[in-house]
C-alpha cells in the first residue's frame, strides 16, 4: 500500500514538475529536457496585456464571488439551522448540493439556453459570469459553515437568549456571527481558489472582454512551450496559494470552542 501511495503521489506531481522544467527552459523541442535556463517566459507572460488583464479580471471575479456567497450563505445557514423543520433542512441540503452533482458543462449549456434569448440577452455579460461562479462555488461555503454550526452549541444559546428576552437581530449578531466567522473566512478562501481555477463554465458563458485567466490560458498552448508552461504556473501558483492559506488558517484558528460562550 505504501508503494501504491508513493506511486500515486509521483503520478500527481509529475505534470507540475514538467511545468517547472518547461517554464525555466530556454528551448524545448524534440529533446528529453529543455536546453538553457531563463526567466524570460515569466516576463513575457506578465508583459502581455491579454494575460495581465485576464489576471485582474480573475481576481475581481473571485472577490465578487466570495462577497456574494457570504451575503447569501450566512443568513441562509442561520435560517436553515434554526427556522426550518427537519424535512425542509434535508431538501435544502439536497438542492444546495446539485451544482456539485451536475457537471459544469451541463450548467454552462443551461446558462446559454436561458440567457441568450431576446428576453434575457445577458450571455457574455460580467454579472452573468459572476452568477455562474456563485452557483458552482456556493455549496462549498454553505457546507463549510453549516457543518460548523451543526457542531456548535448555537441552538442551546438561542434558547437561553430567547428566554432572556433577546431580539432576533441581537441573537444573530451576538450569538451566531461569533460562532460562524471562522468557517466563513476559511470557506471563502476555498471559494476563491475554486473561482480562480474554474474553466468549463467560464469558457462557455464569458464574453470577449470578460475572459478570466483560465480561459485565456488556452491560447498560450498555441505559442512556445516555455510560454505555455510559465502561463500555467501563474494560475497554478494562485490556486495553490489560496488552498494552502485556507488550510493554514483552519489549522491556526481551529473550530470555535463548544465551551466558550460568545461575548
Amino acid at each position: 500500500m505504501r508503494l501504491i501511495t508513493y506511486g500515486y503521489l509521483v503520478y500527481l506531481l509529475s505534470p507540475i514538475v514538467l511545468l517547472l522544467i518547461g517554464a525555466f527552459g530556454d528551448h524545448w523541442s524534440n529533446t528529453l529536457l529543455p536546453e538553457g535556463l531563463t526567466w524570460r517566459w515569466f516576463i513575457t507572460v506578465w508583459e502581455d496585456a491579454t494575460y495581465r488583464n485576464a489576471m485582474v479580471t480573475t481576481f475581481k471575479l473571485a472577490l465578487t464571488t466570495c462577497l456574494i456567497n457570504i451575503l447569501l450563505v450566512v443568513p441562509l445557514v442561520y435560517g436553515v439551522t434554526l427556522k426550518f423543520p427537519a424535512v425542509a433542512q434535508s431538501i435544502t441540503r439536497l438542492l444546495v448540493m446539485l451544482p456539485v452533482a451536475v457537471p459544469q458543462l451541463v450548467i454552462g449549456f443551461a446558462f446559454i439556453l436561458a440567457f441568450s434569448t431576446a428576453m434575457l440577452p445577458w450571455l457574455g455579460s460580467p454579472w452573468l459570469l459572476v452568477a455562474g461562479h456563485v452557483v458552482v462555488t456556493f455549496p462549498y461555503l454553505f457546507y463549510t459553515v453549516y457543518a460548523d454550526i451543526e457542531a456548535s452549541p448555537l441552538k442551546a444559546y438561542e434558547r437561553m437568549a430567547q428566554s432572556l428576552g433577546a431580539a432576533e437581530w441581537q441573537r444573530f449578531v451576538h450569538l451566531y456571527l461569533p460562532l460562524v466567522y471562522r468557517s466563513v473566512f476559511t470557506g471563502s478562501l476555498t471559494v476563491a481558489a475554486l473561482s480562480i481555477g474554474e474553466f468549463e463554465l467560464s469558457n462557455l458563458i464569458s464574453g470577449f472582454m470578460t475572459q478570466p485567466y483560465p480561459v485565456v490560458l488556452i491560447q498560450a498552448f498555441y505559442r512556445t512551450t516555455g510560454f505555455a508552461c510559465a502561463a500555467t504556473l501563474f494560475l497554478l501558483s494562485l490556486a495553490l496559494l489560496f488552498s494552502l492559506f485556507s488550510t493554514l488558517v483552519q489549522w491556526r484558528l481551529g473550530r470555535p470552542s463548544s465551551q466558550e460562550l460568545p461575548q
